[in-house]
């Protein structure tokens, strides 16, 4: 499974990559609002910190006008990949710029259908929304887990790209239903790592050694 990191915040998403555990990086018009920057120059900066895809989303409805941004988000950096909207309009973008081998990321996906069209049209990956669904007391996971029927049944390679990951019990169940990729924010990823047991038995081994009086 792929980790991609959904934020702007460029220190937490070094942090992540020295670590290892960032494959790609999502934003959105909001994530970047909230740094208070100019959006290209943020995405440049995303960009130089991860060779995977960095999620950049058009702002426009229609699709002509989202065919022209997602051609000059490409520009920024050859990692791009153009995020649109799960609309028609978007999809008739998604089918232009994936026939100029531009990678894509169609969002706010909340139903197996909406992803079938996503394929269809050549998404490279596709965005369903389970936190989101969840909210609405639907089953998140249901979707991961109907989309990943779909597409192997007929070999798409649009990748599954669960989104709106708000806790570490998402990433597990998305890791067992076969999601290709999460995108969650640094804290979840960050807390992949705790466990009550491996801190109490740290803090054990450690006390022994300390008693010991020797170094490495």
């Amino acid at each position: 499974m792929k980790f991609f990191i959904d934020s702007a915040d460029l220190d937490a998403i070094a942090e992540l990559a020295d670590v290892g555990l960032v494959d790609g990086v999502t934003t959105n018009p909001s994530i970047i609002a909230k740094s208070g920057r100019n959006f290209k120059d943020v995405i440049a900066e995303i960009c130089r910190l991860t060779p995977g895809h960095v999620s950049a989303e058009v702002v426009a409805t229609d699709a002509d006008t989202m065919i022209k941004e997602g051609r000059i988000l490409r520009k920024i950096a050859e990692n791009v990949c153009v995020k649109l909207p799960l609309t028609l309009d978007g999809l008739k973008a998604c089918n232009t710029l994936s026939k100029e081998e531009i990678p894509t990321n169609v969002t706010l996906c909340f139903s197996p259908n909406q992803a079938l069209l996503a394929a269809k049209v050549g998404a490279t990956y596709i965005s369903p929304f389970i936190g989101r669904l969840d909210d609405i007391t639907l089953d998140g996971l249901e979707l991961i887990e109907d989309i990943r029927t779909i597409y192997d049944n007929y070999g798409f390679e649009t990748e599954i790209l669960a989104a709106s990951i708000r806790n570490v019990n998402h990433v597990k169940e998305c890791a067992i239903v076969g999601a290709d990729v999460i995108t969650a924010p640094p804290q979840v990823v960050k807390s992949l790592a705790n466990h009550v047991l491996t801190d109490k038995g740290l803090a054990a081994f450690l006390k022994d050694w300390e008693g010991t009086g020797q170094s490495i």
